[in-house]
Parts: C-alpha cells; sequence; structure tokens
C-alpha cells in the first residue's frame, strides 16, 4: 500500500514537526491502484427463486472456509440477487465433502437461511445419495455405528452389482444419511467391511482407486419449501464416472 504524506508549507512533515499557527498543512492520499481478486468458478444452478438455490456442488473444492477458491465465494457470481428486503450473500445451509459431488442447498435471504438451517437440525430436508462400493453386500440394511462417540444411522440399499476383476464385484449403492455426522457414510461403510471406491482416508489397502476422485454423490434434496409450503424435490444427476461402471444409468 502507498503510504500518506502530511505536508506543512509545501514540505513533507515528520512526527518533530511543530504547528506555530498560520501553516498550511495538507495531505497527500495516492491513487488506490489495488484490486480484490475476482474468483471465476461458473457452477451449474439446478433450481432458484427469490428464497432460495440449489447447485451442483464439483468435486475438489470445499464448500466454505478459510481458502479463496470455495464454493460459497463463488455463489453471487452464478446465483441471481434475491429482490426481498432481507436480501444477503447467498450462503450454503449445509455442507458436502471436498470430494464428494451432487446437490447443495443455499439461502439468498437472511430468513431464509435460518429457515434452511432450522429445517436441517429437526431433519426436515432428507438427503439420497449414491455411491459405488467395494465387495459383497446385503441387500438393504441399516448402519448404526457411533461416530465420534455419537449414535448415527445410515440406511441403505444396493441397486445393482458388477463382478470386477480387481475389486471382486462393485456395487451401486442408495445411501440416506439419517443424522449428520463428519464422513458418516463413508465412516460407515468402511465399518462394514464395503469401502466406498476411491476413499483414500477410509479404504481398504490395496483396494484404493487413484485418479478417479471419491465415487460419493449427493443425488437428491425432498424438503418442504419453508416460504411458499410446496413440497420440493431436486435431482443432480449420476456423473460419468458412475454410468461408466453401470451403463444402464445412461
Amino acid at each position: 500500500m502507498k503510504k500518506q504524506y502530511v505536508r506543512v508549507n509545501g514540505t513533507t512533515a515528520s512526527s518533530a514537526t511543530f504547528i506555530r499557527g498560520g501553516e498550511t498543512v495538507s495531505l497527500s492520499i495516492p491513487e488506490q491502484t489495488g484490486f480484490k481478486k475476482k474468483l471465476i468458478l461458473p457452477l451449474n444452478v439446478l433450481c432458484e427463486d427469490e428464497h432460495l438455490a440449489v447447485i451442483h456442488k464439483p468435486a475438489g473444492i470445499l464448500v466454505s472456509g478459510n481458502r479463496f477458491k470455495t464454493v460459497a465465494n463463488a455463489l453471487a457470481q452464478n446465483i441471481k440477487p434475491s429482490s426481498l428486503a432481507d436480501a444477503t450473500i447467498p450462503q450454503p445451509v449445509h455442507r458436502l465433502d471436498y470430494a464428494t459431488t451432487g446437490v447443495l442447498l443455499v439461502g439468498k435471504t437472511s430468513s431464509s437461511i435460518r429457515a434452511l438451517n432450522k429445517m436441517f437440525e429437526t431433519k426436515q430436508i432428507e438427503k439420497t445419495y449414491y455411491t459405488v462400493t467395494i465387495g459383497e453386500m446385503k441387500d438393504s440394511g441399516t448402519i448404526t455405528t457411533d461416530i465420534d462417540g455419537k449414535q448415527s444411522r445410515s440406511d441403505y440399499t444396493v441397486k445393482e452389482s458388477v463382478r470386477s476383476e480387481r475389486f471382486g464385484q462393485l456395487n451401486l449403492v442408495q445411501l440416506t444419511p439419517r443424522t449428520g455426522r463428519r464422513h458418516q457414510l463413508r465412516k460407515h461403510l468402511s465399518a462394514i467391511g464395503n469401502p466406498v471406491l476411491g476413499d483414500k482416508d477410509y479404504g481398504t489397502e490395496g483396494l484404493i482407486l487413484n485418479g478417479k476422485g471419491l465415487y460419493l454423490h449427493a443425488y437428491s434434496l425432498r424438503f418442504t419449501h419453508p416460504f411458499t409450503s410446496q413440497a420440493t424435490y431436486v435431482e443432480d444427476d449420476f456423473p460419468q464416472k458412475f454410468r461408466k461402471i453401470f451403463p444402464q444409468l445412461a
């Protein structure tokens, strides 16, 4: 940043300059030449109205945090400003892991952010995920392994399975988390011996798939709109990498 200068009778002043009265004092303020760096990150907006929006979160980016490149920092350039009286900077009202793709709910006004946060707390918003897991599984089940000492529950249903030379069996699994612990689905599936394909943190040694990312996708949200009372359902179609393993998804 350029310095500002105080001049007394045309001479640059210092802390030792005395003012006796009658002097001409001027302040020199340099022109601001710096600019704030702008994040350029196009996002796919699945739906929006004056109160809220739902966007597709790409893999490999944080929802929010101290980093410059986050979904939160990119929302204003992708979402239409609300015309309501309490319009504010768009804000995600829940999180998805760095490597997870899929639907992300965003509030556009102060009242909608509060309402949506409350709906998540009271489990009025149903989230459905799809994943690809490794190994043979039961057709359906409920996993209740505690996470970080807290009660947790995830329901799952196997939709399809295919044989794999490297992994033995790969499964397309629908997941419904009933609690919201950090990394809950990944930890739960690892706990029953069926880790998520591409999971470097909770996967099985020797069965880590590199270079393809995590096969975990937030597929849909279902809730009652807090301001219009309309039943709302938004889905985000399967990533291409899912389709390569399960072609019938195309």
